[in-house]
C-alpha cells in the first residue's frame, strides 16, 4: 500500500505556456494547407455577400427619390434574391470545409490527451486531483472542439466583412468611412480591457470546474464510508463549497462579459450617429445622393453583427485558450511515448527473468520504504511476497512492474512485465471488449480458450449474451470477484514474460478456489511475483520471500520456512490455528 499521508492536498497537473500552446497548434494544422486555404477562400466569398443587400436597397431608395418607374426596381430585387441564395450555399460549403479541417484534428487532440494521461507516471496520477484530469479530458476538450468549429469561421468571416465594408464606405465617400471609424477607439479600448481582464477569469473558471469535479468524484467514491460513519453532511459541505466557488467564478466572467458588450453597444451608437450626421451633411450639400447615404448607413448597421462577432470571438478564444493550455499541459507532463523511457536491461543470466539488486525505493516526499532489497526470480518460477501491512510488498511489486521508480539499485527484466492489482477496473463495453484491450485482434475462439484456462468460461457463458454481454457502466453488473477474474484472463491473453500479481485475488468471495486456479494458469510457464494476502497462496509458490520494514528477512520454500521457524512460521502457525487458509 501507499505510504503517503492522507492529509496531503491533491496537486494539479501543469498548465502549458502560451509558447507551448502555439507550437502545438502549428503542428496540428501541418499537412492541411490546401484544405485550410480552400476553407478560408470560401469564408471570404461568403463575407462578400452581405454587402449586396445594402447596395441594392440604396439603389431602390435612389430610384424612389428620382421617381423612376417600377422597371428600376427589378434589378435590385433580383440582386437581393441572388445574394440570399449565394449566401446559403457559401455558408453551407464553408461549414462543411471547416468541419473537414477541424473535426479530425479535434479528435486527434482528445486522443493525444487521453493517451498522454494514460502514460502519466503513477506517482503523478496519485498526487493529482482526479477531477483535474477528468475535467481536462472531458470539459476542456469539448471547449476547444466547440471553439475551433465555431469561432474560426466567425473570426475569419467577420474580419473579412469588416474590412470589405469599411472599403465599401470609403468607395462611397471617404468621409463615411472616417465617421464609422470613430467607433474604433472605444472598441479597441474595450477589447484591450477585456483581454486583460478575461484571461485570468477564464483560467480560474476552468480550475474551479476541475476542483468541483474532484469534490464530486471524491464524495461519490467515499459514499459507502460516509454513510456508514454518518458523515454525509461533511461530504455535502465539500461539494457545496466547491460548487459555490465554481458558480462564483462563472458569475465573475458573466459580469465581465456584460460590461464588455455594454461598451461595444456604446461604440456602435457613436459610429452610427456619426455616419447618419455625415450622410445628412453630404446630402444637404449635394455631395452625396440619398441612395449613397442610405447604403452607407446600412453598411454601418451591417457591421454591428460582424464587429460584435469578431470581438466576441475573443470571449470564446479566452475560454478555449485556457482550456487548450490545460490540455497541452497534460501532453507536456507525460513521457513522449511508450518507448521514450529507458527500459530495464535483461539479466545477465538467461535463465533469470527478474533480477533486483540493492533496491531502495519510496514515495515522493517520504522516507525510503524499501532498503537494499535483492531478489532473483528464474523463468517459470513463482515467488510469493509475504509480510505484514506496510512491510513494502506492494512498493516492491510496483517498482518491479515499472509503476514506481527506484531511488538506488537496479531492476533487470527479461522482457515485458504485466501488473494485476487488487484495484482492477471493469470497462464499459462487452466482456469481449474488456478482454481485447490487450489483444485487439484476438478471435472469439482465443478469448474462450483463455477463459477456459482461467476457469471463467462457465460463468461468462451463463451471462445473458455470453462474450457479447455489455458490462460496466449501464451494463450487466459483475461483482468484484468476477471483475478480478476477467483481469486475470486479460493477463493470460497478454502473455507477458513476467507477471506481478499484487493481491489480485483479494476479492475472491464465492469464487474462492476459482481465482486461485486462474492465478495458476497465469503463472504457468513464466516468472511470477505474487503479493500474497492469504498464506495459502504462499504455500502454493515455489519460493516465499518475507519482507519486514522494507527488508528481506527470510526466503525459501514454504516447507523449509515452516520447519526452520521464524517470522513466516509464526504467521503460518497463527493462520492454521485460526482456521485453514483457502488456497
Amino acid at each position: 500500500m501507499n505510504a503517503r499521508a492522507d492529509h496531503e492536498a491533491p496537486a494539479l497537473l501543469p498548465v502549458a505556456t502560451p509558447a507551448a500552446v502555439r507550437a502545438y497548434a502549428r503542428v496540428a494544422v501541418r499537412g492541411a494547407r490546401a484544405t485550410a486555404t480552400l476553407t478560408a477562400a470560401t469564408i471570404v466569398a461568403a463575407s462578400l455577400v452581405p454587402l449586396v443587400p445594402p447596395i441594392a436597397v440604396g439603389r431602390l431608395t435612389q430610384a424612389v427619390v428620382d421617381g423612376r418607374g417600377t422597371d428600376a426596381l427589378v434589378a435590385p430585387v433580383a440582386l437581393v434574391v441572388v445574394a440570399a441564395v449565394a449566401s446559403g450555399l457559401l455558408v453551407r460549403a464553408s461549414q462543411a470545409l471547416l468541419a473537414r479541417l477541424v473535426v479530425p484534428r479535434a479528435a486527434r487532440l482528445r486522443a493525444d490527451v487521453l493517451a498522454a494521461a494514460l502514460r502519466l507516471p503513477s506517482t503523478t496520477v496519485e498526487r493529482t486531483s482526479p477531477g483535474d484530469l477528468v475535467s481536462r479530458v472531458a470539459g476542456d476538450a469539448d471547449e476547444v472542439v466547440q471553439a475551433a468549429q465555431g469561432s474560426l469561421r466567425t473570426f475569419l468571416g467577420c474580419g473579412c466583412t469588416i474590412v470589405l465594408t469599411l472599403g465599401g464606405l470609403a468607395t462611397l465617400d471617404w468621409r463615411f468611412a472616417a465617421a464609422g471609424l470613430l467607433a474604433v477607439p472605444v472598441q479597441a479600448w474595450t477589447l484591450r480591457w477585456y483581454v486583460r481582464a478575461a484571461r485570468p477569469l477564464y483560467a480560474a473558471t476552468r480550475t474551479a470546474d476541475g476542483a468541483r469535479t474532484a469534490a464530486e468524484l471524491t464524495a461519490f467514491g467515499a459514499l459507502p464510508t460516509l454513510r456508514a460513519l454518518r458523515l454525509g453532511g461533511a461530504g455535502r459541505t465539500d461539494v457545496r463549497r466547491a460548487s459555490e466557488d465554481a458558480v462564483e467564478s462563472r458569475l465573475r466572467t458573466v459580469r465581465a462579459s456584460t460590461r464588455f458588450y455594454g461598451r461595444l453597444n456604446a461604440a456602435e451608437a457613436i459610429g452610427l450617429s456619426a455616419v447618419l450626421i455625415t450622410g445628412f451633411v453630404l446630402v444637404r450639400a449635394g455631395e452625396a445622393t440619398t441612395g449613397q447615404a442610405t447604403t452607407a448607413a446600412l453598411f454601418f448597421v451591417g457591421l454591428f453583427g460582424p464587429v460584435n462577432g469578431f470581438l466576441a470571438t475573443f470571449d470564446t478564444v479566452q475560454q478555449a485558450t485556457a482550456a487548450l493550455a490545460r490540455l497541452v499541459g497534460v501532453l507536456g507532463a507525460a513521457p513522449v511515448g511508450p518507448g521514450s523511457a529507458r527500459r530495464p536491461s535483461a539479466p545477465e543470466d538467461p535463465a533469470v527473468a527478474l533480477d533486483v539488486v540493492g533496491l531502495t525505493a519510496g514515495y515522493e516526499g517520504h522516507p525510503d520504504v524499501l532498503h537494499g532489497v535483492t531478489l532473483r526470480v528464474r523463468a517459470g518460477e513463482r515467488v510469493a511476497l509475504v509480510g505484514r501491512s506496510g512491510s513494502g510488498k506492494s512498493t516492491l511489486a510496483g517498482v518491479v512492474g515499472g509503476v514506481h521508480a527506484a531511488r538506488t539499485g537496479s531492476v533487470h527484466r527479461s522482457g515485458e512485465v504485466l501488473v494485476v492489482t487488487q484495484d482492477v477496473h471493469l470497462f464499459a463495453g462487452t466482456v469481449a471488449d474488456n478482454l481485447r484491450l490487450v489483444a485487439p485482434d484476438a478471435a472469439d475462439t482465443a478469448l474462450r480458450s483463455a477463459l477456459a484456462r482461467t476457469g471463467a468460461l462457465a460463468w461468462v457463458d451463463a451471462l445473458p449474451d455470453g462474450l457479447g454481454t455489455r458490462v460496466g457502466a449501464g451494463g450487466h453488473a459483475l461483482d468484484a470477484a468476477r471483475t478480478q477474474h476477467l483481469a486475470l484472463t486479460r493477463a493470460l491473453l497478454a502473455d507477458p514474460d513476467v507477471v506481478v500479481l499484487d493481491e489480485a485475488t483479494s476479492e475472491a468471495g464465492e469464487l474462492g478456489r476459482g481465482l486461485d486456479d486462474a492465478v495458476d494458469a497465469v503463472a504457468a510457464g513464466r516468472a511470477c511475483l505474487v503479493v500474497a494476502h492469504r498464506l495459502g497462496q504462499a504455500a502454493a509458490a515455489d519460493r516465499v520471500v518475507v519482507l519486514d520494514h522494507g527488508r528481506v528477512v527470510e526466503q525459501g520454500t514454504h516447507d523449509d520456512l515452516v520447519t526452520t521457524g521464524g517470522s513466516y512460521a509464526d504467521l503460518w502457525a497463527a493462520t492454521t490455528t485460526a482456521g485453514p487458509s483457502r488456497g
